[in-house]
């Protein structure tokens, strides 16, 4: 595969600067002469180096603030390195900021145009596309007026629908889909689906860790503007959610959730097992509890046996639009099998407040005999915000006794069918209905 994307040691500063604080005299001074002011070096990124091959798919994560926003900003040739070296090959659409690129005095229509020269396209590119771009972004109503009157999620939309439309070499999304509306965002995520079948590269900067975990094929994780860690996207998050929990990180979430055992939370039952937990506490997870067919407790399942997880909750002000969400992890091999969240199942929560529980159901569990792991968490609306995550604090196992099956993870429905040599009819007809 051929490298697109190619950094070797670079470095981006910024200058600072700032007023200098001096005696009155000096003021009255420093008022007719003009201001006065200290600069500072500021360097938002420091010795960058990794490669991008065509056709991957790779995400960004870090704190605000790690330079993932201007690591974009040099790969969409807004910004130029000031030490080491940088290489882009193929059109780039940046998505970087909404809007950006627009003029809010002209129409939409007259934006399309604008925004898909600046991108490198002709003008006949764009006229060949324009009725799909309209389409897409489902402003047909609103196209010829000044996008100065738009939404934040309308200028999000034409934005959208011109960069996929335009069918660059690279796609630059800088966590701007958490703008438009579910439906809206289901489509977009659809596209760049589509977008990396199709063999494109895509830079992905994301603090929902389920999306980077759908499509990103690798991750980097850049942490006060260094780069700490690069490769498995589950791996490199791993690492990123260890940073976030540590008490001394000032740019990361807030460590303001008694920790199991601390005495400060009252918990009903018994504390859950030993594991890392990290949130800015408004809302908290007090109990993780499983549940068999006839909603009694326990802590063991055949496979195919129904299973319920309950995640007790106390919101400690009101929150609106909550997010729950889980992943079930294969303790032996380290494998997240899958990360579900009520957003992704259009389960609005309207807003919390109190306590009660939520339940994740599955009808007929479909894991083989092991032990498994459940990570738990509560965020905001647009999951940037994590109030409480658990990981590693609720176990279950799953026993022999469901299937003869023994190998792999999960057990899938499915049958055997059987048609001898001769029986050319039977071996035609459609498998899936008998009756064919």
């Amino acid at each position: 595969m051929s490298q697109l994307i190619s950094l070797k040691g670079v470095s981006k500063k910024f200058i600072l600067r700032h007023h200098k604080v001096s005696r009155l005299k000096e003021q009255i001074i420093d008022f007719l002469r003009g201001t006065r002011y200290i600069s500072e070096e500021f360097w938002a990124l420091k010795d960058i180096t990794f490669t991008v091959d065509r056709g991957e798919t790779v995400g960004i994560i870090g704190e605000n603030g790690s330079g993932k926003s201007t690591l974009l900003q040099l790969l969409a040739g807004i910004l130029v390195p000031d030490q080491g070296k940088l290489e882009v090959k193929g059109k780039v659409a940046p998505l970087i900021e909404l809007g950006a690129g627009f003029n809010p005095e002209l129409t939409g229509r007259e934006n399309i145009y604008l925004n898909g020269s600046i991108l490198g396209f002709k003008r006949k590119e764009i006229h060949h596309k324009l009725k799909d771009i309209i389409a897409f972004s489902g402003l047909q109503r609103f196209i010829d007026q000044p996008v100065k009157n738009y939404s934040s999620g309308m200028y999000m939309r034409l934005a959208f629908s011109i960069s996929i439309h335009v069918d660059p070499d690279i796609l630059l999304v800088d966590e701007i889909l958490a703008v438009g509306d579910l439906p809206f965002q289901q489509e977009c995520f659809k596209r760049i689906q589509d977008f990396k079948n199709k063999g494109k590269t895509i830079i992905l900067v994301s603090h929902d860790l389920n999306t980077l975990s759908t499509f990103c094929d690798r991750t980097l994780l850049l942490h006060k503007g260094e780069l700490i860690a690069q490769g498995n996207t589950r791996e490199v998050i791993a690492r990123y959610v260890e940073i976030l929990g540590k008490p001394d990180n000032s740019e990361g979430v807030k460590q303001s959730i008694s920790l199991p055992g601390s005495g400060e939370i009252q918990r009903d039952g018994p504390s859950p097992q030993e594991g890392k937990r990290w949130g800015s506490g408004e809302i908290e997870i007090t109990r993780v509890t499983f549940l068999d067919k006839e909603r009694k407790e326990t802590c063991q399942f055949k496979t195919h046996d129904p299973f319920i997880a309950r995640i007790h909750y106390v919101a400690h002000q009101r929150i609106k639009k909550p997010v729950f969400g889980l992943a079930l992890i294969s303790e032996k091999d380290n494998i997240q099998i899958n990360g579900p969240n009520t957003r992704f199942d259009n389960r609005v929560i309207e807003y919390l407040e109190d306590r009660g529980y939520v339940e994740y159901i599955i009808d007929r569990l479909p894991l083989l005999p092991g032990d498994y792991w459940l990570l738990v968490s509560v965020w905001d609306y647009e999951c940037q915000q994590v109030f409480d995550a658990q990981d590693r604090m609720h176990k279950f196992k799953v026993i022999p006794g469901g299937t003869p099956e023994r190998y792999g993870l999960i057990s899938i429905p499915a049958r055997w069918e059987y048609y001898g040599d001769q029986d050319s009819e039977a071996r035609n007809r459609n498998p899936l209905n008998p009756e064919s």
